[in-house]
């Protein structure tokens, strides 16, 4: 298979992208940098909000979520909405509020499992932290600031084969409370260990470390995104599922000038733990959102419903690519595989909120911007995930599918995927906002 030097161009924009979004703070300053350099206007939820004809805006909830819209050419009550949906969160480890203290000498750090990550991912790997501190300000209050340290810090390593003699045949089982805190250094106490952590985030932000009053942080793999394959035909790295969604969204949202629809493209928080959230799929922001548009273009409910009624959204998040070392994991008749284009997922128990409408408008879409596409069902007999697509179809009620690029080892610490396929993604993307 031949990757074009264009195809190698977008998919090294994708791990770019990642690689400058270790935490889903820093995914969303990544993508609200990307959309203000394309002349969208941040609106703050606080204020009242005021548009121009066909103009780019985009709101931040709680720093790591954030929704952009390009205002339609044409009535909303009869053109609707063109949305397109995507999680900025992914699996793996999360500081505890009283993350560190000291074994034996040892500084180490704490940790909760946040989502479903797969855990024995996460060991012999150069890891470190990234994510937000809150910081208290000179005046009195509390500022957040985004926080990323470039160094290795923390590790998680194995233990030896002669005291885990069955690791290779029974698999690398880790206990959550006691065997997954971290590395971190030496430390003679608690106070120590406590000590050191607070001078690690404080030193790149040149602050004082007794300022540092709490954080939300993420433990991420330094190891940049990488081309592989005999030529280059994949891509690996970590957070594939599902900031290549969020990159293909915003790369096709920003492409897009004068839209006959009001065109939408929404990044959540917290999906992978449920969306229940205020920054969640789950919370008021997207219909909060859709509430405030339509109040500041002078839209009535009446025709906001109607709206809704003419509206389709896309819930893109990743999707399962055939394994060839475990067919039996896979529905025998829906193997999907990367670089064959994006996939529509199927689930009758509404695990993904693809119909038959639903997704033959998709497929036409394919069809108009010339993209293959394949469609996807999981082993009747295995529990699959789901995804924000039929939480938002219930919030407004909305034609709605669910779609996904392929990808292999979904939820390790170093996923991989096609590389050919998140420029298709993106040009479906993109017919859809101008369809």
């Amino acid at each position: 298979m031949t990757i074009s030097v264009e195809t190698k161009k977008e998919a090294q924009a994708l791990l770019d992208f990642i690689d400058a979004s270790p935490s889903p703070w820093h995914a969303v300053s990544t993508v609200t940098a990307d959309l203000k350099a394309n002349g969208f206007k941040q609106l703050l939820e606080d204020q009242p909000w005021q548009f121009k004809k066909g103009g780019k805006y985009f709101i931040v909830r709680d720093g790591a979520s954030v929704i952009a819209f390009v205002l339609g050419e044409q009535p909303i009550a009869t053109s609707g909405f063109k949305i397109v949906g995507a999680h900025t969160d992914s699996p793996g480890l999360r500081l505890k509020p009283k993350a560190a203290h000291a074994t034996n000498g040892i500084a180490q750090l704490g940790v909760e499992v946040y989502g479903g990550p797969i855990i024995a991912t996460f060991t012999d790997r150069d890891l470190s932290l990234a994510g937000r501190v809150m910081v208290k300000k000179a005046g009195g209050g509390v500022e957040s600031h985004s926080v990323c340290l470039t160094e290795s810090v923390v590790r998680l390593p194995n233990l030896a084969i002669h005291m885990n003699r069955d690791v290779n045949s029974k698999g690398l089982l880790l206990n959550k409370q006691t065997q997954l805190p971290l590395i971190f250094g030496f430390a003679a106490d608690t106070a120590e260990a406590h000590q050191q952590l607070t001078q690690a985030l404080a030193k790149p932000l040149a602050i004082n470390p007794e300022d540092i009053i709490t954080w939300d942080l993420n433990v991420y793999d330094m190891q940049k995104g990488s081309l592989w394959g005999a030529n280059q035909e994949f891509i690996a790295n970590g957070q594939l599922d599902n900031l290549a969604s969020c990159h293909a969204a915003i790369e096709a949202l920003t492409a897009i000038e004068k839209p006959a629809s009001t065109s939408i493209c929404a990044l959540f928080d917290h999906e992978e733990v449920g969306s229940e959230s205020a920054t969640g799929a789950s919370g008021s922001f997207m219909l909060d959102v859709i509430t405030r548009i339509c109040s500041a273009t002078k839209t009535s409910d009446e025709d906001r419903l109607r709206g809704f009624a003419n509206s389709f959204f896309i819930s893109a998040d990743m999707s399962h690519a055939y394994h060839p070392n475990h067919p039996s994991a896979y529905e025998p008749n829906h193997h999907v595989t990367v670089n064959k284009g994006p996939v529509i997922k199927t689930n009758a128990n509404q695990r993904y909120s693809t119909n038959a409408d639903t997704a033959a408008r998709f497929i036409q879409l394919c069809e108009k911007a010339d993209v293959p596409y394949q469609e996807y069902a999981h082993r009747t007999d295995l529990g699959c995930g789901s995804t924000i697509g039929p939480t938002v179809a219930a919030q407004l009620g909305m034609a709605t599918v669910d779609v996904g690029n392929p990808m292999w080892a979904m939820h390790s610490i170093r996923e991989s995927a096609g590389a050919i396929d998140h420029g298709y993604m993106t040009a479906v993307l993109k017919q859809h906002f101008l369809s």
